[in-house]
Order: structure tokens, then C-alpha cells, then sequence
């Protein structure tokens, strides 16, 4: 599994007219996953509130640039500039559940949510993973600060779920952003010099973060790749020049990525250290069965996008290979479209538990437009209680009205999503929605190929 994340701090600019550099989207082989966390998106009140009702248009860029590739936007969260984005390829996502996201402000006393961490943590084919964008206090001489920030932001995140209550409970955690650690003793000209002549081994002992690390037990449980690129701050806007205001800031290495996998011994420690020897066997039984299924994380690449210049920081990213054996292959529902669609008659969808979870009368089946942005991004949707037909032990049918169904036809497929779990957990083969016979004798087909996108619209 390939896992691609960039971080980015976008300094309240509008959106570049293409992220397909950024997301590598040119390579042959393409993500399974991207992880993107900004800073600093334009948080304006009048803004912010209109954000919450639409998407913002950094999202809107990221989603308008995938979907056609076939990812789906699977979850996302939001405070004030901090945005943190999760992206799976379709085929990925019937397996991608227990989607649960927080934040924390730490920004201003934690009244204005200017600075903190945004989380998004799911269970990738039963693995635990979770991702923590983090934009932490600024300026030289604020190092412990941000330490205490992040484990303030650890602390005071919770997840209302019993195994992975908290960020490190979980197998994998990713954890990037706007760190803001700088480059400490050494004067501008050096910092420059060592840029200029690509020795940046010889700032990394003066990086503040890799100094707290050597300190600060919390920092010591992260993994970072080697700094081998140009620190991504600070920038003149639309250039490749370091700071040549009046306040000449030393360039630094503020935005990173890091990353954990939890150490196999942790589980059975957390029993001892407890004193629950009633839940030691079960915690030793969770232990065991973690042994069956292996992880591992390794890092495949790690820079700074320096093409990029809307924004006095560059975006930097970082390539994974996530190793894993999947816990489960085979998706909670199977759902199917029955015979033909069309606009003229009501339609049927057939659907099966393939295994049993905890369904209710609140999920329902939405009919989607081959290359669908995200889960709201449905033609319809039907209710799987209220409007089932017919059913036996296995096979449950529910219609959809003709009404419903889009007059000009399309590619389409069919997703199952889950109330009480949250998120799709069956997707059917895509099929061919007929167009009307109607529209065929209006003569509305021909002149409009792409007809679904109207009819999606309107």
C-alpha cells in the first residue's frame, strides 16, 4: 500500500490552478491513499462560515483532481486554518471504517483555534491508523513550547472507542504539519551557505526539533526521514528567494513528517503497568492476534516542493509503503443493481450481508455517478428499511423510484453506507444507467453525452 501525505502551510492564499506536481499524479504507479494536512487556510469569519456549509476551495481543488482518477474523499476535518484531508482509491474504501475526527486549539489561550491539531483516525482492513495535522506556536525561542503544544494535543485528544482511546493507541499514527522548530546558534550567512551548497547535514544538530528529540521521551517515540532538502521556510511569495524583507528570517525546516508504529511489546506492557490482571489474557490475546497480522512502515521519499510560491512556506512530502496483512478481504455487504435502469420504471437494488454488523434502519444505498468526489456526492439514495420490497434469510431487495433515477443515463455505481459505522462499507460493480426513452425521443441524448453532469447539478 502506497501512502502519500504533504503538508503544507498555504499562508491564507487562494489555491494554485494545479496540484498535480504536488501529488506526483504524472508517475506510473499512483497512491492508495493521500493524506493532505494544510495550514493557514483562509480563515476569514464571513469565510469560515460559509466554508462549513460548502467546501472550502482547497478542497474543492483536491477532490476535483482526484475523483476523475478515482479516489474518493473518505473524510475530512476542519479548524479555522488548520484543514486536514484523507483520500482512498475506490477500491480501498468498503474496508476504510470506524472514521472518527477531533481537534484541539492550543492558539491563544485555546479560545481561537489559530494553532493545535486536527486528527482523522479510521481502521485500514482492521489496522488502527491515525493522522494528526498540527500547526504549533511560532518563533526561535518557543522550542519547549511547541513540545508542550504536541503533548498537550495528545493528551487532550480522545477517541470514543474502547482498544484506541488515545492518538498512540493506535498502530500506525502519522503526525505532520507547521512544527515551526527552527535552526538555532548558527548565523544567516552560514544557514544560506550550507543551502546553497547542499550541506544540510551540517544544520541538522542545530534543528530544534531534532535537539528536543534527544530530551523529550514523547518526541523519541516519532521516526523522521533524513532532512535531505531545502528547508521549506521562509520564502518571498512568488519565488525561490529566502527572505529579503526587512525582517530577514533564517530559513528553517517548520514544516516536517513523522511517524510511529507502535512497538509490538506496548500491549501487553499497558496490562502489567495497569495492575488489570483481569484483562491480561485478553490484552495477551489481542497481543497474539496482532502477531498474525504484521505491519510495517518504511519511508520512500522526503521533500520540499519547490515549485510551488504562493505561499512564504513550501509544501513538503512524504512517500510510504505501508506493508500489512489485511485482517479482513471481504466487504460487510454485497450490492448489486438488478436488470435494467432507466428512467421509465422504478428500479431494483439487491443487496447481502456478507457478514453480520450492527445494520439499522437509518443506513441507506446511494446511486453515484462513476468518478463521485465523496460520500454526499450522490444522484440519489435510497433508505435499505423503508423502501425494501422483498427479502429471505440472504437476499434483501429495495426499489428506487423512477423519479429518481437520472433521465440521461450514465455510468453509475452503488455504495452501501453503514449509519452506525459511518462510513460506505459495499460497493457494486459499475453499471449502465439507460437513458429515457423520453430523452431519446426529445432527442436530449445525442447532443449531450455527459447528460449526467447536468442532471447531477441541476
Amino acid at each position: 500500500i502506497v501512502l502519500y501525505v504533504v503538508t503544507w502551510n498555504v499562508a491564507t492564499a487562494e489555491p494554485p490552478d494545479d496540484v498535480n506536481s504536488l501529488l506526483q499524479l504524472s508517475s506510473p504507479k499512483k497512491p492508495d491513499l493521500f493524506v493532505i494536512g494544510l495550514q493557514e487556510v483562509k480563515a476569514a469569519p464571513l469565510k469560515f462560515v460559509t466554508d462549513l456549509a460548502f467546501e472550502d476551495t482547497w478542497s474543492h481543488l483536491f477532490m476535483n483532481t482526484l475523483a476523475p482518477l478515482g479516489y474518493i474523499k473518505v473524510s475530512s476535518i476542519r479548524m479555522q486554518g488548520l484543514l486536514l484531508l484523507f483520500f482512498s482509491k475506490l477500491e480501498h474504501v468498503p474496508f476504510i471504517r470506524d472514521i472518527q475526527v477531533t481537534y484541539t486549539r492550543t492558539g491563544l489561550y485555546g479560545y481561537w483555534g489559530n494553532k493545535g491539531g486536527v486528527s482523522i483516525r479510521l481502521s485500514f482492513y482492521g489496522h488502527m491508523l491515525c493522522f494528526l495535522n498540527c500547526h504549533l506556536t511560532a518563533h526561535m525561542n518557543y522550542a519547549s513550547q511547541r513540545v508542550d503544544e504536541f503533548e498537550y494535543i495528545l493528551d487532550a485528544q480522545t477517541f470514543d472507542t474502547k482498544n484506541t482511546p488515545r492518538i498512540l493507541d493506535h498502530e500506525v499514527v502519522l503526525w505532520f504539519g507547521d512544527l515551526n522548530f527552527r535552526i538555532e546558534d548558527h548565523g544567516m550567512l552560514f544557514v544560506r551557505n550550507c543551502i546553497t551548497s547542499q550541506r544540510f547535514n551540517l544544520l541538522w544538530p542545530k534543528d530544534q526539533l531534532t535537539m528536543m528529540k534527544q530530551k523529550e521521551a514523547t518526541l523519541q517515540k516519532f521516526e523522521e526521514g533524513p532532512l535531505d532538502f531545502q528547508p521549506s521556510y521562509k520564502f518571498d511569495l512568488h519565488s525561490d528567494n529566502y527572505d529579503t524583507s526587512g525582517k530577514k528570517r533564517k530559513p528553517a525546516w517548520c514544516d516536517r513528517i513523522l511517524w510511529r508504529v507502535k512497538p509490538k511489546s506496548s500491549l501487553t506492557e499497558e496490562a502489567n503497568e495497569d495492575g488489570h490482571n483481569e484483562e491480561e489474557p485478553k490484552k495477551q490475546l489481542q497481543e497474539e492476534h496482532k502477531d498474525e497480522f504484521p505491519l510495517k512502515l518504511s519511508q520512500v521519499d522526503y521533500t520540499s516542493k519547490m515549485e510551488y510560491s504562493i505561499s512564504d512556506h513550501k509544501p513538503v512530502i512524504g512517500i510510504f509503503h505501508l506493508e500489512m496483512q489485511k485482517m479482513y478481504e471481504t466487504p460487510l455487504v454485497q450490492v448489486s443493481a438488478e436488470g435494467e435502469w432507466r428512467a421509465d420504471f422504478d428500479a431494483l437494488i439487491t443487496y447481502s450481508l456478507l457478514q453480520s454488523f450492527p445494520s439499522s434502519a437509518w443506513d441507506w444505498i446511494g446511486l453515484y455517478k462513476v468518478g463521485f468526489k465523496s460520500v454526499s456526492d450522490y444522484i440519489t439514495y435510497t433508505w435499505v428499511k423503508d423502501d425494501q420490497v422483498s427479502f429471505s434469510d440472504e437476499l434483501f431487495q429495495v426499489y428506487v423510484n423512477k423519479d429518481e433515477i437520472p433521465v440521461l443515463g450514465g455510468e453509475c455505481v452503488l455504495c452501501y453506507y453503514s449509519s452506525s459505522l459511518q462510513c460506505i462499507v459495499g460497493i457494486s460493480q459499475p453499471f449502465k444507467v439507460q437513458a429515457s426513452r423520453v430523452a431519446i425521443e426529445e432527442g436530449l441524448v445525442s447532443e449531450n453525452i455527459n447528460g449526467l453532469d447536468e442532471t447531477v447539478a441541476s
